[in-house]
């Protein structure tokens, strides 16, 4: 047998080689902390895609692992975009080529023309204070126009570390793309208690908070069946006609929670807020270890005044904290804090609740085959038109 705790890895010793999903749920189990897009239930719901799990060995010891999504060109079908979404998992204080330089030679020996990977390694953090002054502040337009953040020197050696060895940034300058965000919000949840999380929070979160208790707003967890599913996802395209987004169809989270459960009976849950029988809100969460995310949320536009999405979010913060959670993740945010920009109420809302903003490496692409690649993107550009 071999060990799976994570390792250092020494130049030019790892190989690269496909891992069971047992392998790889047994690998995340003995992390502290894994993006639940790294899980191979993830691979699962993702049925658009075609999902591999790969381990990283030092000898006999598996010391990393990634799920690598495979997308198809159009017309090429046997050579494939490979995408490892907030991953992989590695040692990322390492030495960068002796991880991703293997990878990079198994994938492209198997017709992948480009690897697209997101680190999850921080490179910048403002408190939510400091998000706040720069909203107030006439001339601060993005969170990196602000003084003083703090920076991660893994993080900026990472970044510097893929562009010298070829790898392409791929995050837009207002943070949101086709990938998954570089700039997010965060709660920071080790060693804290609720009434400190209560007190990091802006007067109006607190007061939302004690107004949907003093209305009796019971938040309850599904258990995901047909039912709950249903009455979440009717409340979910409500949401999404009233905020003008495109709906993911109710097979979609039926596959997300069957999956992730089936997995790990905790690794995700439903909560419903009702108030007087009345579904006013519901949420979805995902944990892996001791991060726990916010992945989903509805609420009705009636009775938004007994503030039911409010009631859902500190039921997910004090569930998280006594899950023993060192982060409870609110997703992604644009850079934007200019009063004008349409996404600022988001920045907004989500800094009331204390906590930090953070940016992230961003996702990056090494082709593998410039040509392909070239062909690829040429052809999502005009998607995207």
């Amino acid at each position: 047998m071999y060990s799976s705790e994570p390792a250092r890895a020494a130049a030019g010793n790892l190989v690269v080689r496909p891992i069971s999903a047992t392998e790889h749920v047994a690998f995340v189990q003995a992390q502290r902390s894994v993006s639940f897009l790294q899980t191979p239930a993830w691979g699962r719901v993702k049925t658009e895609w075609r999902s591999e799990s790969l381990g990283w060995f030092d000898g006999r010891r598996l010391v990393g692992a990634g799920l690598v999504l495979h997308r198809p060109v159009p017309r090429l079908d046997r050579f494939t975009l490979a995408y490892l979404p907030e991953g992989p998992i590695i040692d990322w204080n390492g030495e960068i080529g002796a991880w991703l330089d293997p990878l990079a030679a198994y994938l492209k020996e198997r017709g992948a023309f480009a690897i697209r990977l997101g680190p999850p390694v921080v490179t910048d953090t403002w408190s939510a204070a400091q998000v706040k002054e720069g909203i107030a502040h006439p001339d601060i337009r993005r969170l990196t126009d602000l003084p003083q953040q703090w920076g991660d020197p893994v993080g900026a050696r990472v970044s510097s570390g893929l562009k010298e060895a070829g790898w392409l940034l791929q995050n837009p300058q207002d943070g949101f793309g086709d990938g998954h965000p570089q700039f997010k919000y965060e709660i920071p949840l080790a060693d804290r208690t609720e009434d400190e999380l209560l007190r990091g929070m802006s007067q109006q979160w607190r007061r939302n908070i004690k107004k949907a208790a003093k209305e009796r707003v019971e938040v309850t967890v599904g258990d995901g069946g047909p039912e709950d599913l249903k009455a979440f996802h009717d409340l979910y395209v409500h949401t999404a006609e009233r905020d003008r987004f495109t709906p993911r169809p109710l097979r979609y989270f039926e596959t997300m929670y069957a999956e992730l459960s089936a997995e790990d009976p905790e690794r995700i849950t439903l909560y419903l807020a009702h108030h007087q029988g009345d579904l006013v809100a519901a949420t979805v969460l995902v944990r892996v270890g001791a991060h726990a995310v916010y992945a989903y949320g509805a609420s009705a536009t009636e009775k938004r005044e007994v503030r039911g999405s409010n009631a859902c979010q500190w039921a997910m913060i004090r569930d998280a904290l006594a899950a023993d959670c060192d982060v409870y993740d609110l997703r992604g945010i644009t850079p934007t804090l200019h009063a004008d920009d349409p996404h600022v109420g988001l920045v907004r809302f989500k800094a009331g609740t204390g906590g930090r903003a953070v940016r992230y490496v961003g996702e990056w692409d090494l082709p593998l085959r410039p040509m392909i690649y070239r062909a690829f993107d040429l052809y999502m550009r005009r998607r995207r038109r």
